[in-house]
């Protein structure tokens, strides 16, 4: 099948998906089309300009830097916006995404499990960013919340002794464990309630089943192990500052 082929039928799929998910919300009374149509569009875009991008840097493999640092970015302002803690922790949510994903693409590097090349390690460190800064802005959320309604226990800490960062030592803990609840329940059910997208998409390219599933349980414990990082070290730099002052002024 030609490109252009190939690029007419997927338009005309995507035309009927949109226009039977706008009839099913309209019957069901949902009102959130308006939020379909706009996120579908950015999602064409952005899709649309990032394979360009990446095309680019496979034929220019020097702007994979440039390319990583622009994610980092975009990561670290999304949680830092989510977690409400303010630009002056930003230093710390991005050293905790660059933690996890440097960790993980570090292993699969050394050990030779995929090749060195970028056209590989720029789609699995790009995974990565993306699960590490899930991660953090969860865990950083969750301390938030559990800071502000559980104060005065915070305050009772403090009273008899404790640190900052010791006062929230078990909302941390809950922070992080609540954190990895999806990406564990989404390894747990791989390939028994669902078809991770990397394997279907290693399948449809025409790689055999063992190479997909070897490929995928890359990605999946990667990411499990980028996030565990990720939401460990933004829980630690972001306690002494939740235990030392209720964190009301965060926004949510």
């Amino acid at each position: 099948m030609q490109a252009s082929e190939q690029f007419a039928r997927t338009a005309i799929a995507l035309a009927c998906l949109l226009a039977l998910t706008l009839a099913v919300m309209s019957l069901a009374g949902i009102g959130q089309r308006r939020d379909l149509l706009v996120s579908a569009t950015r999602a064409i875009v952005q899709l649309a300009l990032v394979a360009l991008v990446i095309a680019w840097i496979f034929a220019n493999p020097q702007g994979a830097v440039a390319y990583l640092a622009v994610m980092l970015a975009a990561a670290t302002v999304t949680a830092v916006r989510r977690i409400g803690c303010g630009f002056r922790q930003s230093g710390w949510v991005l050293l905790s995404i660059v933690a996890g994903a440097a960790a993980t693409v570090g292993v699969l590097a050394a050990t030779g499990a995929v090749s060195r090349d970028v056209q590989t390690l720029l789609p699995f460190a790009a995974q990565m960013i993306g699960g590490a800064m899930t991660a953090a802005l969860l865990a950083g959320s969750r301390l938030r919340d559990d800071a502000i309604e559980r104060w005065g226990e915070v305050e009772g800490y403090v009273a008899l002794g404790a640190g900052p960062r010791q006062a929230v030592n078990a909302m941390s803990t809950r922070a992080v464990e609540q954190s990895l609840s999806p990406v564990l329940d989404q390894t747990k059910s791989a390939g028994l309630v669902l078809l991770p997208g990397s394997f279907v998409g290693l399948l449809l390219g025409g790689a055999s089943p063992m190479l997909a599933v070897q490929i995928q349980l890359l990605v999946l414990v990667g990411i499990v192990l980028a996030q565990v990082i990720a939401a460990v070290l933004t829980t630690f730099f972001l306690a002494a500052s939740v235990g030392s002052l209720k964190p009301v002024g965060w926004v949510r």
